[in-house]
């Protein structure tokens, strides 16, 4: 699983579907950072601001003694004439009121000369900051010249103020180092920054629960969608214990529509076979397009149904439906796809659904799952006749011809290859079909399971491809017969369940085949001898064909079917 995915949600087709708990975490995470950090900047550069207005009136007011000092010393030095003495007395009188690592006050002479040096910091030999000393020489008059000042000194950057001293022609400057006054503001913007940081953190972590929370029905229903998808199966979202909010009313909204489309969609499956629905449901669209495959086609049409018919009226609807529901069950259950149903006759397509290489093996159990619905039914209804003839003794003769009629009888032909599968129609109108001498093939094999007996019948491609995967049946060859329409010979098989073959069973069976062998070769009197005790239903047909005991004229071994 992508480990994103928990919180950048699952990727569908490619493109990630981001959960919107993340999108309003991440879009409301950056909005309190930059609206908190923005304030604080805001706030910083607002109180140092002020910081720096009530430094720059320390320093007037520092100034301010240092020059009424200055003067009194230059009074001093005038009357003892000691220069060493007054500078080392300025000095140090401006040094009491320095507080700062890099805090500074000195006296700075016209050509850039050091009158006195008073700092933590070693004193330069000389200030270097031309640029700053000609702007303070040019500010104003001799008695006049004061102001604000920023400089460069000894590797360090100073802000601070300054007033021109006649007496000691020299320029008297109280100044403090910037960095060392901005780290103060620098550190609580730190601790603010952090605090900052640590409460978004706390609010999104609380922020994202009582999304959740509050959207977690967001997550389930797009859970919900996400599976259908996957399924190609709509289904309801779960709202249990959901509130009402807007949510909510979205997710029964989409119950509503997905219980119609559903709805919609099960009605459509019964029109279509199911390979088409699952198209449609995926490409959105059915389209007249077609190829040629390889399929086996399975026929199946209900024995005596114009007796039916006629004894039944409209009631053949109901038991029509009742065959139909358990046989279109079992043909699914197969990977069968149901291609038409018309009156008492089903066509029924293998090898669109499943594997393909087990198309024909399918038809054939199919087929006789079908032979055993239509037994289960006969012999429900023979229960059923039998209660009525314990309690009435008798059924009149319209009873006994209506339960005649209901016993459903089949007929199963199955041949296969290649044949046309697809839409034809009109974008008005379509359906879907198949086309090929194969279905037409089945259709006339299931017409000889009345002429030879037996409950199905295959063509040498059905038994070709079963053999080439399964033991599980033994074919036995039936004839070789030119059916209506044809020019050519087809052999033809009975399919039969290799658990059902006893003893009995295969020794009538080889003798089956060896008479088959020798009505093939045109000697029929060894072919009724080889016959003779076979007792498998459809050995009579063959009886009557050589009851007048003289091989046709130009014999092939081909029996020619005069009817459908």
């Amino acid at each position: 699983m992508d480990p994103l995915s928990s919180v950048l949600g699952p990727k569908v087709s490619g493109t990630r579907v981001v959960p919107i708990v993340t999108k309003i975490v991440l879009l409301f995470t950056v909005f309190l950072l930059a609206s908190n950090f923005a304030s604080n900047f805001i706030n910083l550069t607002m109180n140092r601001g002020e910081l720096t207005r009530l430094q720059n009136r320390l320093l007037v007011k520092d100034l301010a003694e240092l020059y009424g000092f200055a003067s009194n010393q230059y009074e001093i030095f005038h009357f003892n004439g000691s220069l060493p003495d007054a500078v080392k007395g300025l000095t140090n009188s401006a040094a009491s009121n320095l507080e700062g690592v890099h805090s500074a006050a000195l006296g700075v002479k016209s050509d850039g000369s050091i009158l006195f040096w008073a700092s933590k910091d070693p004193m330069p030999p000389t200030f270097s900051d031309l640029a700053s000393l000609k702007e303070m020489e040019a500010s104003g008059a001799s008695s006049a010249k004061e102001g604000k000042t920023w400089f460069k000194l000894g590797g360090h950057a100073f802000f601070g103020v300054y007033k021109y001293s006649d007496k000691w022609d020299a320029f008297l400057i109280r100044a403090e180092e910037e960095q060392e006054f901005n780290a103060q503001t620098q550190a609580i913007f730190a601790k603010v920054t952090g605090v900052i940081i640590a409460m978004t953190i706390i609010c999104i972590l609380v922020g994202a629960l009582l999304l959740r929370r509050i959207l977690r029905y967001v997550g389930r229903i797009t859970q919900s969608i996400m599976k259908m998808q996957g399924d190609a199966k709509l289904t309801l979202v779960d709202l249990g214990d959901a509130p009402n909010d807007e949510v909510t009313y979205l997710g029964a909204s989409f119950n509503a529509l997905s219980s119609s489309i559903d709805n919609l969609m099960s009605i459509f499956r019964r029109f279509v076979t199911e390979d088409i629905a699952q198209r449609a449901y995926k490409e959105r669209e059915i389209r007249l397009e077609g190829t040629t495959k390889q399929l086996t086609i399975l026929f199946s049409d209900i024995k005596g149904f114009t007796f039916m018919t006629e004894t039944l009226g409209n009631d053949i609807i109901d038991v029509l439906n009742l065959h139909y529901q358990r046989a279109i069950s079992r043909i699914h259950d197969r990977n069968g796809i149901v291609g038409s149903i018309i009156g008492d006759a089903l066509l029924a397509v293998f090898g669109t659904m499943g594997e393909a290489d087990s198309k024909s093996l399918d038809s054939i159990r199919a087929a006789y799952q079908i032979q055993e619905v239509a037994a289960e039914l006969r012999k429900t209804l023979g229960v059923e006749r039998e209660k009525v003839l314990k309690r009435r003794g008798a059924l009149t003769d319209q009873e006994e011809r209506v339960y005649k009629a209901v016993l459903v009888e089949v007929g199963v032909g199955i041949d296969g290859g290649e044949v046309f599968y697809g839409n034809i129609g009109s974008y008005e109108r379509m359906a879907n079909t198949v086309i090929g001498d194969n279905v037409n093939s089945a259709s006339r094999l299931e017409g000889l399971t009345r002429i030879y007996h037996v409950p199905v019948i295959c063509s040498e491609y059905v038994k070709t491809e079963v053999e080439g995967r399964t033991n599980e049946y033994r074919f036995l060859e039936i004839d070789l017969v030119q059916v209506k329409g044809k020019t050519e010979g087809k052999r033809i098989y009975w399919p039969v369940r290799d658990e059902l073959v006893d003893d009995q069973l295969e020794a009538e069976m080889k003798a089956f085949s060896a008479g088959l062998a020798a009505y093939y070769a045109g000697d029929w009197p060894k072919a009724a001898g080889h016959w003779k005790e076979v007792r498998l239903p459809l050995v009579e047909v063959f009886r009557d064909r050589i009851s007048g005991g003289e091989t046709p004229r130009n014999w092939n071994g081909i029996w020619a079917m005069t009817t459908k």
